[in-house]
Protein backbone atom coordinates (compact mmCIF):
# COMPACT_ATOMS: atom_id res chain seq x y z
CA UNK A 1 0.00 0.00 0.00
CA UNK A 2 1.19 3.32 -1.00
CA UNK A 3 0.21 6.08 1.34
CA UNK A 4 0.34 10.02 0.64
CA UNK A 5 -0.44 11.37 3.87
CA UNK A 6 -0.59 11.08 7.39
CA UNK A 7 -3.89 10.94 7.70
CA UNK A 8 -4.45 7.95 4.83
CA UNK A 9 -1.94 6.04 7.14
CA UNK A 10 -3.44 7.05 10.26
CA UNK A 11 -6.70 4.40 10.38
CA UNK A 12 -4.00 1.44 9.10
CA UNK A 13 -1.38 1.83 11.76
CA UNK A 14 -4.43 1.94 14.46
CA UNK A 15 -6.08 -1.14 12.91
CA UNK A 16 -1.72 -2.32 13.76
CA UNK A 17 -2.25 -1.20 17.34
CA UNK A 18 -5.80 -2.38 18.11
CA UNK A 19 -5.06 -3.72 21.58
CA UNK A 20 -4.33 -1.75 24.05
CA UNK A 21 -1.47 -3.39 25.78
CA UNK A 22 0.41 -2.85 22.27
CA UNK A 23 -0.55 0.42 22.74
CA UNK A 24 0.91 0.94 26.28
CA UNK A 25 4.33 -0.86 25.15
CA UNK A 26 4.51 2.01 22.38
CA UNK A 27 4.30 4.64 25.01
CA UNK A 28 6.40 2.88 27.02
CA UNK A 29 8.98 2.55 24.76
CA UNK A 30 8.77 6.26 23.57
CA UNK A 31 9.21 7.60 27.33
CA UNK A 32 12.20 5.33 27.58
CA UNK A 33 13.42 6.55 24.13
CA UNK A 34 13.04 10.08 25.15
CA UNK A 35 14.59 9.40 28.92
CA UNK A 36 17.53 8.35 27.47
CA UNK A 37 17.95 10.68 24.90
CA UNK A 38 18.03 13.27 27.63
CA UNK A 39 20.63 11.28 29.48
CA UNK A 40 22.65 10.71 26.30
CA UNK A 41 22.94 14.77 26.20
CA UNK A 42 23.41 15.91 29.38
CA UNK A 43 25.85 13.18 30.61
CA UNK A 44 27.14 10.38 28.08
CA UNK A 45 26.30 10.79 24.16
CA UNK A 46 27.79 7.58 23.76
CA UNK A 47 23.94 6.20 25.15
CA UNK A 48 22.97 7.35 22.14
CA UNK A 49 22.70 3.99 20.59
CA UNK A 50 19.72 2.74 23.04
CA UNK A 51 17.40 5.49 21.55
CA UNK A 52 16.29 3.87 19.53
CA UNK A 53 17.11 0.50 20.52
CA UNK A 54 14.49 1.12 23.80
CA UNK A 55 11.71 2.09 21.42
CA UNK A 56 11.88 -0.36 18.39
CA UNK A 57 12.58 -3.17 21.00
CA UNK A 58 9.54 -2.52 23.07
CA UNK A 59 7.33 -1.71 20.20
CA UNK A 60 8.69 -4.87 18.30
CA UNK A 61 8.01 -6.78 21.43
CA UNK A 62 4.30 -5.87 21.50
CA UNK A 63 3.29 -6.79 17.60
CA UNK A 64 5.16 -10.04 18.05
CA UNK A 65 4.09 -11.05 21.19
CA UNK A 66 0.75 -8.85 22.11
CA UNK A 67 -0.75 -7.92 18.73
CA UNK A 68 0.71 -10.67 16.72
CA UNK A 69 1.25 -9.08 13.62
CA UNK A 70 4.22 -7.72 11.44
CA UNK A 71 4.96 -3.86 12.31
CA UNK A 72 4.16 -1.53 10.60
CA UNK A 73 7.81 0.20 10.52
CA UNK A 74 8.88 -2.39 8.24
CA UNK A 75 6.81 -1.42 5.23
CA UNK A 76 6.48 2.20 6.37
CA UNK A 77 8.95 3.01 8.57
CA UNK A 78 8.51 7.31 8.14
CA UNK A 79 4.98 7.20 8.53
CA UNK A 80 5.17 4.73 11.60
CA UNK A 81 7.62 6.82 13.10
CA UNK A 82 5.01 9.95 12.74
CA UNK A 83 2.25 8.18 13.65
CA UNK A 84 4.06 6.68 16.99
CA UNK A 85 4.53 10.20 18.17
CA UNK A 86 1.27 11.06 17.29
CA UNK A 87 -0.40 8.19 19.43
CA UNK A 88 2.61 8.86 22.27
CA UNK A 89 1.14 12.86 22.03
CA UNK A 90 -3.03 11.41 21.96
CA UNK A 91 -1.76 8.81 25.33
CA UNK A 92 -0.39 11.38 27.00
CA UNK A 93 -3.24 13.85 26.99
CA UNK A 94 -5.92 11.38 27.80
CA UNK A 95 -7.37 11.74 24.69
CA UNK A 96 -6.46 7.77 22.55
CA UNK A 97 -10.11 7.16 23.63
CA UNK A 98 -11.95 9.69 21.61
CA UNK A 99 -9.61 8.77 19.13
CA UNK A 100 -10.00 5.04 18.65
CA UNK A 101 -13.97 6.41 19.22
CA UNK A 102 -13.54 8.18 15.87
CA UNK A 103 -11.61 5.71 14.02
CA UNK A 104 -14.79 3.56 14.83
CA UNK A 105 -13.82 1.23 17.48
CA UNK A 106 -14.74 0.58 20.72
CA UNK A 107 -13.16 2.91 23.35
CA UNK A 108 -11.35 1.05 26.09
CA UNK A 109 -10.31 2.62 29.63
CA UNK A 110 -6.85 2.71 29.75
CA UNK A 111 -4.47 3.18 32.86
CA UNK A 112 -1.23 4.65 32.27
Amino acid sequence: MNFRSMEEFWPFYMNQHSKPATRRWHFVGTLCSILCLVYSVFFNWRCLIFVPLFGYCLAWYSHFFVERNVPATFGHPFWSLLCDWKMFGLMLTGKMDREIKRLGKRPILQAY
